[in-house]
This record gives C-alpha cells, sequence and structure tokens, in this order.
C-alpha cells in the first residue's frame, strides 16, 4: 500500500504478505498524522492519535509557536516540547 501526497511523492509505504492482514486503524492514523504534520508544521510522537499531543518542531520560530499552541508547551528535554493543538 502506498499513500501519495498532493506533491506527488510516496509519504507511506506499507508491505505486508498477502496472507497478512492489514491495521485499517494504523493506515487511518498514519494518514491523519500526514495530513496535520503537512498542515500544521508539527510531528506527531509514536503511538499518536488524533487529538492527543504533538511534537513541536526545535527549530519552528517562538511567534509561530506561541500562535499556535496559546495554552503553552510541556517541555521534555530541551530538544523535545509537546504541545495541543487548539480544536
Amino acid at each position: 500500500m502506498y499513500v501519495i501526497g498532493p506533491d506527488k511523492k510516496i509519504k507511506m509505504m506499507l508491505s505486508y504478505p498477502m496472507s497478512t492482514g492489514r491495521n485499517f486503524d494504523e493506515i487511518l492514523r498514519v494518514i491523519d498524522s500526514l495530513q496535520l504534520t503537512a498542515k500544521m508544521g508539527v510531528s506527531t510522537p509514536v503511538n499518536w492519535k488524533p487529538g492527543e499531543d504533538v511534537v513541536v518542531p526545535a527549530a519552528m520560530p517562538e511567534d509561530e509557536v506561541k500562535k499556535k499552541f496559546p495554552g503553552g508547551l510541556k517541555t521534555l528535554k530541551p530538544y523535545l516540547r509537546l504541545g495541543s493543538l487548539p480544536k
């Protein structure tokens, strides 16, 4: 299975043997993550689900961080910040 973005680049490849079922929830989770990260410029952590905190890139300018995350951030490490996107 492939997910191809609007830029005509492969965003995800999933390869299973024919005898193995696919995890449809994981496919939907990946598509949700790809759409969110493309739109908002953030990253999603492992096992992320829609509505959960996202990873704020260290290179994101502070004025943009304040706009996107008005509720503030959780800093786990100097290079790892998590935030909730406004609904």
